[in-house]
């Protein structure tokens, strides 16, 4: 007996993306983890034996009892939720979805395993914010309660994609322990672009390649020997790394005040209703002054960076100074952009205009998501050579939804990187990137930084993602009451 036997099949995805598998079967607890490159297909694999996809030929036999969790389902949830913002324009009170409604949303209570619903809400810290509304929730938190549910639904498969990322190391360690503890009744499937997170209890390996199984192989005795030989496999020699030029026409100003900080916030705070993210929060960023901010999820950390580009409505609340201008002194928001260049997961899943790979890039000239206004012919050139540098130039013209997660991730960190910030904010950046593209990643942001011409705040929950110019640490547990 098999839970997923894909045999011959050629599949459609995103109208353009071809996935053909001639083979692929999976055993009850044959834990599987598919890996290669971006865009080779890892995700659409995963897709495909959730039922996605558009089958063209062959066969698909997968188990009734499926859980799948990946980005995209993470942006549905997000953007159902966001329409419930919008019921006022019909005469509709909205009424706020909770955490717990969510979790428990399609389960009867006679099939909730009493001791497990007790033990996903302890692994992804839930119980506090069960009566929250769901909106309220970061994207790392969001990811938490995705996990949960999946897990309490006590599906046959569990599909999967990249369920670490977003999520901080206690609750990466809770998660693992989880894991192995069903790892005896529930098969999984894992999509991930990391090596270091491929669990111990896996039974099968398989390799992507160019829309198809590249190499697959059961699980001997020494893991760490078939994990390096994958990695050979994928190798690519790096390039030396140079940075497109700063363009003259249209590029991050200086601040107004050259001497002065570029950001400094007073006793900073931000809460909902009963709430405290954080408070007391002080804090001068000067010129060239490289930062790290650290914390678990939920404690604040992307909430403060939105106080600094002025997405977050509380910054006109606090006592906060950027580039030169007082927050709420009559500045626009315009004003405050012109010097940033940003990437978050929040910001990524709200990238939903679907122009080319090319525009993307364009975009960060201008701040906007999409391209509404005439681009330079040297800023063509420029947001070109930057797609050459991470390896898109052969999908210049891609409309951006129809590429990979990774693929994306790598166009918004050109994006966030083209015009050269005076302040370069990057949330969790390397998120979706395989090991390679994930290096050449951490060393542009590196080598930009010690350009000196561009101020870095980084924010990430992974040790191993290290950028050496950064001397200077926030921890945001310090502010938490």
């Amino acid at each position: 007996m098999s839970l997923v036997s894909l045999k011959n099949c050629h599949a459609l995805f995103a109208e353009h993306f071809h996935l053909n598998i001639d083979s692929l079967i999976i055993k009850p607890l044959q834990h599987t983890v598919v890996l290669g490159p971006n865009g080779t297909g890892k995700s659409a694999l995963a897709a495909m034996i959730a039922g996605h996809g558009e089958l063209l030929n062959g066969q698909r036999q997968v188990a009734s009892n499926v859980a799948w969790v990946s980005v995209e389902q993470q942006q549905i949830l997000i953007e159902s939720e966001k329409q419930k913002d919008c019921a006022d324009i019909l005469d509709i009170i909205p009424i706020a979805t909770t955490v717990e409604e969510i979790l428990l949303e399609g389960l009867r209570s006679d099939d909730i395993e009493k001791t497990l619903l007790t033990r996903v809400i302890s692994v992804f810290a839930l119980k506090d914010m069960l009566q929250r509304a769901f909106r309220a929730l970061s994207t790392g938190e969001t990811r938490k309660l995705l996990l949960a549910k999946a897990i309490l639904s006590q599906p046959e498969l569990l599909i999967l994609d990249e369920p670490w990322d977003g999520l901080d190391q206690q609750a990466c360690a809770d998660f693992d322990a989880l894991l192995l503890e069903i790892s005896t009744q529930t098969t999984f499937i894992f999509v991930l672009n990391r090596f270091s997170e491929v669990p111990s209890f896996c039974q099968q390996l398989v390799l992507m390649k160019s829309g198809s199984i590249q190499w697959q192989t059961p699980v001997n005795n020494d893991l760490a020997e078939q994990l390096t030989h994958i990695s050979q496999l994928c190798h690519m020699q790096q390039p030396d790394l140079v940075l497109p030029e700063k363009d003259s026409d249209s590029f991050a100003p200086h601040p107004l005040n050259v001497d002065a900080p570029l950001v400094k916030l007073t006793n900073a705070k931000v809460n909902y209703a009963e709430n405290t993210v954080f408070s007391h929060l002080n804090w001068i960023i000067q010129p060239q002054q490289h930062w790290q901010v650290t914390g678990p999820n939920g404690s604040g950390k992307t909430c403060l960076l939105n106080l600094i580009t002025g997405d977050h409505p509380q910054c006109y609340v606090n006592d906060i100074y950027v580039f030169g201008y007082q927050r709420g002194s009559g500045e626009s928001i315009w004003q405050i952009k012109q010097y940033i260049g940003y990437l978050s997961n929040a910001f990524h899943l709200d990238y939903r205009v679907n122009c080319s790979l090319l525009h993307v890039v364009l975009s960060g000239f201008f701040d906007s998501i999409g391209l509404y206004q005439q681009a330079t012919k040297n800023q063509i050139t420029l947001a070109q050579q930057w797609l050459v540098l991470m390896g898109l130039d052969k999908q210049t013209a891609t409309p951006f939804q129809e590429l990979s997660f990774g693929d994306q991730r790598l166009a918004l960190i050109a994006r966030a990187m083209v015009k050269h910030p005076a302040l370069l904010i990057l949330d969790e950046a390397s998120n979706g990137l395989d090991d390679i593209n994930r290096l050449k990643v951490l060393a542009l942001i590196d080598l930009l930084a010690r350009e000196g011409r561009t101020t870095l705040l980084y924010v990430n929950h992974h040790q191993e993602d290290v950028i050496p110019s950064i001397k200077h640490h926030l921890l945001m547990t310090d502010f938490n009451v």
